[in-house]
């Protein structure tokens, strides 16, 4: 049977119109093709007209699917480890173009990126998130790894871990300081760092570790303890107690320091040596088992754009002159593979040694 020119199990599988797209609408074919009774009655027609408009009704309401085919299909829900006062615009200036609305969540700047991925661990098997978008990739790389994110995730934009100084400092005179500046006895109490077990302060450290190895890091680590410096929740943090003058020198991101002094904070970034430095990209990558695809891919591709890298630089939360990042600053894959061996061993180890 025919309604004008269209199969009626085309438009009983909530495709006829062509105005419902994605996952949604694949949910009401699985269920149309899963019930070959109702589909055998309907097509055959066994079933009263009365009936017949029912099923219709229900398959093209998304009763049956528990969720409406249009809307479904237009949203995309973001777990977000970019920091809110960055991402926010981006994500209305996304609606605004293409109608998808945006769902975020964010992580706390305590946390970061650290809470989000626990929640997509354990939500696993039955993802509510469809896509991944964190300002550092160690985190993603541990994600794809465990099956958690799809492979093939992009990498755009990047900003730098650097010191941080007042510009009046003695220190703020340009020079590059190394890290072994840190433990020095003169900058006793006089250092901030952030907790060294969340976000780009752990990437660091394990980073660290690779390059020098084992026995060298914890010298190092331990040496910098003992200095007992401020050991504080974020790098914004590191940056503000360094505009206050409660510490001297701070271990931060480029970017917190961009945004500590738009605010006013009389603060400057020192560059760190090379091979002590590391490179920050933001990377974007899918949910395994994300039920918005086609609405997420769609986001991706617009993250990853020229557009969202421009404004990102206008922003400060991303170096404008990626090109300039030093060769010494990157990681191989070879080592981030390395890098993430026995990383749980290490990430207790600084847990006992940074005691707050």
């Amino acid at each position: 049977m025919r309604d004008g020119h269209r199969p009626v199990e085309w438009q009983a599988a909530g495709v006829a119109s062509g105005t419902c797209s994605g996952e949604p609408c694949a949910i009401r074919v699985r269920i149309w093709r899963s019930i070959p009774s109702i589909r055998l009655a309907f097509l055959s027609g066994w079933m009263p007209c009365a009936l017949r408009g029912l099923v219709l009704v229900i398959l093209g309401s998304g009763l049956l699917a528990g969720v409406g085919c249009g809307k479904a299909g237009r949203e995309v829900v973001v777990y977000a480890a970019q920091d809110r006062i960055f991402a926010e615009p981006i994500f209305h200036a996304f609606e605004l173009q293409t109608g998808i609305r945006v769902l975020p969540l964010y992580d706390s700047e305590a946390t970061k990126a650290v809470g989000l991925a626990n929640r997509l661990v354990a939500e696993r098997h039955r993802p509510q998130a469809d896509l991944w978008w964190s300002n550092e990739e160690m985190r993603t790389r541990q994600l794809v790894a465990h099956g958690i994110l799809e492979p093939g995730w992009k990498a755009f934009g990047s900003r730098r871990r650097v010191l941080v100084v007042r510009t009046n400092s003695e220190l703020a005179g340009g020079s590059v300081l190394s890290l072994a500046t840190l433990t020095n006895a003169a900058w006793r109490g006089r250092v901030a760092m952030a907790y060294p077990v969340f976000g780009t302060t752990t990437t660091h450290m394990m980073v660290l570790r690779q390059r020098w190895g084992e026995s060298a890091w914890k010298a190092w680590c331990g040496a910098l303890a003992a200095n007992h410096p401020w050991v504080v929740d974020g790098n914004s943090v590191v940056v503000r107690l360094v505009g206050r003058g409660d510490a001297d020198i701070g271990l931060t991101d480029s970017d917190d320091v961009t945004f500590g002094r738009r605010e006013g904070l009389a603060v400057v970034e020192l560059p760190l040596p090379e091979g002590e430095g590391l490179r920050l990209p933001n990377t974007v990558a899918f949910v395994a088992g994300a039920r918005r695809a086609a609405a997420a891919a769609t986001l991706a591709e617009h993250l990853a754009g020229p557009a969202v890298l421009d404004q990102l630089a206008a922003a400060g939360a991303i170096d404008p002159d990626v090109a300039s990042t030093r060769p010494g600053d990157a990681v191989s894959e070879e080592q981030w593979e390395a890098l993430q061996r026995d990383m749980d061993g290490a990430l207790a180890w600084l847990r006992e040694t940074f005691v707050r």
